[in-house]
């Protein structure tokens, strides 16, 4: 059972249900951080963590010194930072579901040779999910894990949640990803499990994940179905030191 939420936690969902369900339109600014800190009786500390949430989201614009402007009606998936897609689901008010095809250990693949820095001898372990959003396929997930970490997935059950917060109780963590996205078509396996026509457009992010100790652990190959998931990228302008420039 999930515990209370905090303040800023708060904050974020009233008013991602706002701007979701359209009572502020595309371009509009929120409220300004003092009308909020009094609308919702906080100060400013969690009124900015709900507005950075917000725009890591994709729903809101935030520039300094003015009012927080709605950029989306939809949240979207970000890759600045990490969001298990569990937790994703819940900030933005959906629900988050799992259809586990296989858990599987076997020789590694060519793919998983290259990317997780094993040989052909080497066993990994694969798992093949379907996502669900509020019921609905979203997304399927291909994960392959080097087979220390994966052999804890067999004392867990797929179905029942998230295999990151798992691997996290079990002193794995996900600390650093990267990723490549581009476009496919629906084979007909996916098709057929995403509950759409073989040769639909998908949105695929490839991943190889690291430990926090910089071990290669996994990778991945997920692909969504972009009329229901999309992603955001944010970028800042780093600033650099007059020592620091070339």
């Amino acid at each position: 059972m999930a515990g209370p939420r905090s303040r800023h936690e708060h904050v974020a969902a009233e008013l991602r249900q706002r701007i979701t369900r359209g009572d502020y339109a595309i371009g509009q600014p929120l409220p300004t951080e003092s009308a909020l800190c009094t609308e919702f009786d906080v100060s400013r500390g969690p009124v900015r963590q709900a507005l950075a949430t917000l725009k890591n989201e994709g729903l809101i614009r935030v520039s300094r010194g003015k009012p927080a402007v709605v950029r989306s009606h939809d949240a979207t998936q970000t890759l600045d930072t990490f969001t298990p897609f569990t937790q994703w689901a819940e900030r933005v008010g959906r629900t988050a579901g799992n259809r586990t095809i296989e858990v599987a250990r076997r020789r590694a693949s060519e793919t998983a040779i290259e990317a997780l820095g094993l040989t052909a001898h080497d066993f990994v372990v694969e798992v093949l999910r379907v996502r669900l959003l509020d019921g609905e396929p979203a997304m399927i997930e291909r994960s392959t894990f080097i087979e220390s970490v994966g052999s804890l997935l067999f004392e867990f059950d797929t179905d029942s949640g998230s295999m990151t917060d798992y691997l996290a109780s079990r002193g794995v963590y996900f600390d650093s990803m990267e990723h490549v996205l581009d476009a496919v078509a629906a084979g007909q396996d996916d098709a057929a499990n995403l509950g759409i026509a073989p040769g639909s457009p998908l949105l695929r992010e490839r991943r190889v994940s690291r430990d926090q100790h910089g071990v290669v652990f996994e990778c991945a190959d997920d692909r969504y179905r972009p009329d229901v998931v999309t992603f955001s990228i944010v970028n800042a302008r780093t600033k650099f030191s007059s020592a620091e420039q070339t």
